[in-house]
């Protein structure tokens, strides 16, 4: 189908400019009595306006940061501005005078501020990353701040207050300002490489957010706010980044700014620009006015310019005026009426103007000549006389009427019948030179010269000069930017569907289907309402019928498809056109309906699919769901349709992923059998794929009942293919408590920065989408549920863990608790946990772990748990992140090898345990610079921790937690410190996998002899034996420190071949054979050496 290119008016002249401010104008907002405005700017201030008399009612002082952001509450009591110190100030709406001082509430600028739809609750967003909710009423900040990850740009209240959404550089979030959980996020215009999220508005009824996007996608996006979803393509047409956006009150128009220096104004029903109007400089702040009229638009040319919306656009707005005056109205009425139309040339009475609509021309030639008996100088009788002989095709006669007119001189702003005289007789050079004569005599009125240029163009399609008129109308629209753009728009249309006819007659179908096409899409820049009755002049003088061009565009579309063998395209058409009308349009398409089924049954027929319903079914079962489509659309269009077939057309568009369609199938089917489960069936699949999962479930249960109501025993059997949602919610419960045993019990939401407990991380997945949608598939699928369950919830409860040194003062469990890490003050340890948190939110996970907050360490046996469990919770994390706090920035290879991470006891185990690690520098960006996924697998990082600990590459990717090669875990552990004593031998704990009772205060001798008297006995291995040092006093053959484990084992030199000979032929002369055996079986049985009463015991031979 094509598209036509429709004009686009141009302005570069506003209505009226406001000028006070000294610098750029970065916001505005207007007062909702209409008549005010404030603006704020890089002056540092703001200015509240008269818009009527474009004075200053008030110059607002006080800010000390250049004032970024401005609102205005619903009731105009308040005006709050931020600025770029992170201040706010709170100002009274009628005087403008302060009522709350700068505060400072951001740690940086704060670039957009919203107040709620009620005016209860101020939202200010910040470049620091955060949004801050106040009481409008007492100035105090509500709950804690919605940490959104990344630098907000804009924020905006839905229509209702139920949302607040947030656009930042990564993403757009969506969030419930109540409960501060986040509903949904998007990439949207971040997804596009270097773009960044920067302007959002609501539509009035909050069924769409439209966003706008920076230099590197400087498009707009419209988003369906049931589904999240992008609704059709980008609208582009701006080349910089778009720096505002506003929706008018009516949802028709839509305004943006950019830095290109243009405003443009779009449909929104369309998403084509209207209108662009030109600024000499970058344009920062656009919105309409309070009555949608205007628009008011300011930037860095330190002005704030009025533009008036074009007519065109406007007429959208205004009530449609009665069609038709009561044949008995006088004939000032109808002059009047023809004026306020716009019609002002074409002065003629209502029985002779009825007359020509309904095409009793001869009735309207005898009125006529009559007025002209009774007044032989009645020119306007004259002229209209001549329009209705070149409709009766009496050229001769139309001549000499219009000559008459001409001839006189006295009416020359009457249309030029005389030049449409000339072109019906062929007569071209006379029929330019009359229209040419006429333009000397409209004193300069650009609607009247419109007018009969336009005139001029139909005059020339009716002589056959087709290409010509055409395109005589398309430079009026584009060259004229105050022109009449509609009255084009309506012309161009009738023309096209006039070449359609010609192109069908000529067998030239897809040319005619072209045309057809053009002309609908030329109609639908405006409503089928506003063919406004100021048109009824192409009626009366062309006998157009107006009222019927769309219809008629339309049914001559899906012909000239279905005879160009478009079948889908005719079907599509064929929808569209019945889906778009009326009721009384239906009525009026009753007998055409069935002359086009009819033929589309032929049609289908001659191709072989004699059976549509059974075609479909082949397509389905192929899944070629386009076909199969088309085939059950075919069927429910010509008439045939019941619930199964609806049933089949919707598990098409399921299988094609087309969600809200098939939803309408299932509705559709549910009606045609409100007692049948499978409506409900198909229902709750196109819920869970719109990811409307609340509602799936509900329609699950409902199909549940239907089908346990069933009279039909093999349809009561399907329960057992289902599982209940209750039952489902035990299964996922089950999984989430096993999940969990191998998790800390403890642990930080990145998103929020707040401790939950196991309980608390169990009720955020509840809430969560990622919970509905596995509920909605698991009652659904009871065969796959186990698996599905527990990779969903791995998936959710995945944590990061923290390996770090501590310095200084780091933030204890008390100093967090019941409070968000980033609201704490940023300074010493509680910078790096807000990075870690952050780090491990930017990385996509939910929760993150630090020992420094997550343990009570004045609650023994928490700690006991912690240290016996801490190498299993590195070992099930997602990601350890290891921050080096003494690399600098940009070090090249040998940092992490001088860094003391390496020289402390507890950071053993936090890298051989975990199998994903990133290391960080000083500054929180990857070491080297690395960005793979996992620094396990970078062969230059591990070469170098290996260096550093003496650890080989094997054992640091791939470490086995055990008794296995006790001595040389010993010797890794050997130079490590700690800051507790004991601490040395308690985090080693995890290496060799054994529980023991943390008994701090009891000494490292102590400590030390426990573990490796648990090492010995239970497994044998005596190379713990093997150290050089002092003695401890807990075991004498035991080291009193580990360091005695520095140097490697004595390993005794193996015998040559020739000494093991040797010995093996001493050994056959001097021991009996049984003698040998039994000794050989002796040693096989020997007890291993154990520990007991700090004694040890060894085997031995008597």
């Amino acid at each position: 189908m094509t598209e036509v290119s429709l004009p686009i008016i141009r302005i570069t002249t506003p209505s009226r400019a406001f000028e006070d401010h000294q610098d750029s104008v970065l916001a505005l907002a207007f007062l909702p009595d209409g008549r005010r405005m404030v603006t704020c700017s890089y002056d540092k201030t703001l200015r509240l306006w008269d818009m009527r008399d474009k004075v200053v009612l008030e110059k607002m002082e006080g800010h000390c940061g250049w004032v970024r952001a401005v609102a205005v509450s619903g009731d105009g009591q308040l005006i709050a501005s931020g600025d770029t110190n992170g201040e706010l100030m709170v100002w009274h709406g009628d005087s403008g005078d302060c009522l709350m001082q700068a505060v400072k509430v951001h740690s940086k600028q704060i670039c957009s501020i919203a107040f709620s739809p009620d005016g209860t609750v101020l939202a200010t967003g910040s470049w620091d990353k955060t949004t801050e909710l106040w009481c409008t009423r007492t100035w105090q900040v509500q709950g804690n701040p919605i940490y959104c990850g990344d630098e907000i740009n804009c924020i905006r209240y839905s229509p209702s207050g139920e949302l607040l959404a947030i656009a930042t550089d990564k993403d757009i979030q969506m969030w419930n300002p109540y409960t501060r959980e986040r509903v949904a996020n998007f990439e949207a215009h971040a997804a596009i490489k270097s773009a960044w999220n920067f302007s959002l508005t609501w539509t009035p009824d909050g069924t769409r957010l439209l966003s706008a996007g920076s230099t590197a996608d400087p498009t707009i996006r419209e988003w369906n706010t049931s589904t999240w979803q992008q609704v059709g393509d980008p609208w582009s047409g701006h080349a910089d980044y778009i720096s505002s956006i506003a929706v008018n009150s009516t949802a028709t128009l839509v305004v943006t700014a950019s830095l290109d220096n243009q405003v443009r104004l779009w449909r929104l029903s369309d998403q084509r620009t209207i209108a662009i109007f030109k600024d000499s400089d970058e344009v920062y702040c656009v919105n309409f006015s309070t009555n949608s009229k205007h628009i008011l638009s300011a930037g860095a040319n330190k002005m704030i310019m009025e533009w008036a919306i074009p007519e065109d656009a406007l007429l959208e707005d205004t009530p449609k005026e009665q069609d038709t005056l009561p044949e008995d109205a006088p004939e000032e009425q109808a002059a009047d009426k023809a004026q306020d139309s716009g019609c002002k040339i074409l002065a003629i009475s209502t029985a002779i103007r009825n007359a020509c609509i309904t095409g009793d021309l001869t009735t309207a030639e005898e009125l006529l000549t009559q007025e002209i008996d009774a007044d032989g100088n009645n020119y306007n009788s004259y002229a209209n006389r001549s329009f209705v002989a070149a409709r009766k095709s009496d050229w001769d006669d139309a001549l000499q009427d219009a000559l008459r007119v001409r001839y006189t001189m006295l009416h020359l702003d009457l249309p030029n019948f005389e030049g449409i005289a000339h072109c019906w007789k062929m007569q071209f050079q006379d029929a330019m030179k009359a229209f040419d004569l006429a333009f000397m005599f409209t004193d300069g009125d650009l609607k009247t010269n419109q007018f009969l240029l336009l005139i001029k163009a139909i005059a020339l399609f009716n002589a056959n000069e087709h290409d010509e008129a055409v395109l005589r109308v398309q430079e009026l629209a584009a060259a004229c930017p105050d022109a009449d753009t509609l009255a084009c728009y309506i012309v161009e249309a009738y023309l096209r569907v006039q070449l359609g006819i010609v192109a069908f007659e000529n067998t030239h179908h897809n040319e005619a289907a072209g045309h057809f096409s053009d002309a609908i899409n030329t109609i639908a820049v405006f409503s089928k309402s506003a063919i406004h009755p100021k048109f009824e002049v192409f009626s009366v003088i062309f006998g157009w019928d107006l009222k019927a061009l769309w219809k008629t565009a339309n049914q001559k579309r899906c012909y000239t498809l279905l005879h160009a063998d478009r079948l889908r395209e005719a079907f599509e058409s064929y929808r569209r056109m019945m889906d778009m009308s009326d009721e009384s349009t239906k009525a009026s398409c009753l007998d055409w309906c069935t002359a086009f089924k009819q033929e589309c049954r032929a049609i289908y027929a001659a191709k072989g699919d004699l059976d549509l319903v059974a075609s479909g079914d082949v397509a389905l079962t192929a899944s070629n769901f386009d076909r199969s489509i088309e085939l059950y659309s075919a069927v429910i269009d010509l008439d045939y349709a019941t619930d199964t077939i609806f049933a089949k057309r919707c598990k098409a568009k399921l299988g094609k992923m087309l969600w809200g369609e098939a939803l309408l199938d299932a509705q559709k089917v549910i009606e045609l059998s409100p007692h049948s489960y499978l409506g409900y069936q198909l229902k709750h699949a196109a819920f869970h794929g719109e990811q409307r999962y609340d509602e799936a479930i509900e329609a699950f249960q409902t199909m549940l009942f239907a089908v346990d109501e069933a009279g039909d025993t093999e349809i009561r059997n399907l329960c057992q293919q289902y599982i209940s949602p209750s039952d489902a919610e035990g299964d996922i419960r089950r999984v989430i408590d096993t999940q969990m045993q191998d998790a800390p019990p403890r642990i930080l939401n990145t998103t929020t920065g707040r401790l939950c407990d196991r309980e608390a991380q169990t009720n955020a997945f509840k809430a969560s989408t990622e919970y509905k949608e596995l509920l909605s598939f698991t009652i659904n699928h009871a065969n796959l549920r186990m698996k599905r369950i527990q990779d969903v919830v791995a998936t959710f409860f995945h944590y990061v863990m923290l390996s770090h040194r501590w310095e200084g003062k780091e933030p204890l469990l008390h100093d967090i608790q019941d409070k968000s890490v980033y609201d704490l003050n940023p300074v010493d340890g509680n910078v790096k946990l807000q990075s870690f948190c952050r780090a491990a939110h930017d990385a996509g996970y939910q929760w993150a772990w630090s020992d420094t907050c997550c343990i009570d360490k004045n609650n023994n046996v928490e700690v006991q748990e912690s240290v016996n469990s801490m190498f299993v919770w590195y070992r099930h994390s997602a990601l350890t992140i290891v921050y080096l706090s003494d690399v600098l920035p940009s070090s090249v290879a040998g940092g992490l090898t001088k860094s003391a991470w390496n020289t402390r006891g507890w950071t053993v185990q936090e890298y051989l345990a975990p199998k994903v690690v990133l290391f960080y520098q000083k500054d929180w960006t990857l070491y080297l610079d690395d960005r793979s996924p996992n620094h396990k697998e970078s062969p230059t990082i591990m070469q170098e921790l290996g260096y550093a600990t003496g650890i080989d590459t094997r054992a640091l990717i791939a470490f086995r937690q055990g008794m296995r090669d006790a001595r040389e875990k010993l010797q890794w552990a050997s130079m490590r410190v700690t800051t507790l004593q004991e601490d040395v031998s308690y985090s080693l704990f995890g290496l060799f996998d054994v529980h023991l009772p943390v008994i701090y205060g009891e000494r490292k001798q102590n400590a030390l002899g426990r573990l490796l008297q648990e090492i010995v006995a239970r497994s044998g291995d005596i190379s713990a034996l093997d150290w050089i040092g002092k003695s401890s006093q807990f075991n004498s053959c035991l080291p009193a420190e580990i360091m005695s484990y520095r140097d490697p084992p004595y390993t005794p030199p193996s015998p040559s071949e020739d000494e093991i000979q040797i010995s093996v032929s001493l050994l056959r002369n001097s021991v009996a054979v049984d003698l040998a055996s039994e000794s050989y079986t002796l040693f096989c049985n020997l007890r291993a050496p154990r520990f007991g009463n700090c004694r040890l015991h060894l085997p031995c031979i008597t």
